[in-house]
């Protein structure tokens, strides 16, 4: 049985984040695993190419990514208490590229991730993370429907 030491739980910061924590903490309890917890804030350079100030985007993006760090450390203390988990990040890019990323750099063992359980057109149009993860990640990840797991 492989172990799960190294726990990465993608967070959004949405409601919806807040089901996958009975989750991520049960295979942390049963593997003696740690927790990492990565916020990615999508990145803002399209907007330069419309006619908003170059200076105006990068403050914007900086004042997000700050705001993320202070709201990404409350919800580890709000869910995980003390100790806290291993590493709180927040970075700026593509979601599923960032996760990508943090697994190799990290040494991630495990991805407990939630879905947005999107369809149809919305699919298309927003994509989905958790499934590139699942077909990118060079380690195992648990994807959890917080509208239909049971709490």
């Amino acid at each position: 049985m492989p172990e799960f030491r190294k726990i990465l739980f993608p967070v959004d910061l949405s409601p919806a984040a807040v089901k996958v924590v009975p989750y991520v903490k049960h295979m942390a309890e049963r593997h003696q695993g740690r927790v990492h917890l990565l916020f990615v804030a999508r990145v803002f350079d399209y907007f330069t190419s419309m006619y908003v100030p170059h200076p105006s985007v990068t403050q914007f993006e900086k004042e997000v990514l700050e705001g993320a760090q202070k709201r990404l450390y409350e919800f580890a203390e709000e869910h995980f208490g003390q100790p806290p988990p291993a590493r709180v990040k927040v970075v700026a890019g593509d979601p599923s590229e960032e996760i990508l990323r943090y697994i190799q750099e990290e040494g991630i063992d495990l991805v407990v991730m939630g879905t947005h359980g999107r369809k149809g057109l919305d699919k298309v149009i927003f994509g989905s993370v958790a499934e590139r993860v699942v077909k990118s990640a060079p380690v195992p990840v648990m994807v959890v429907n917080p509208f239909t797991a049971r709490a």
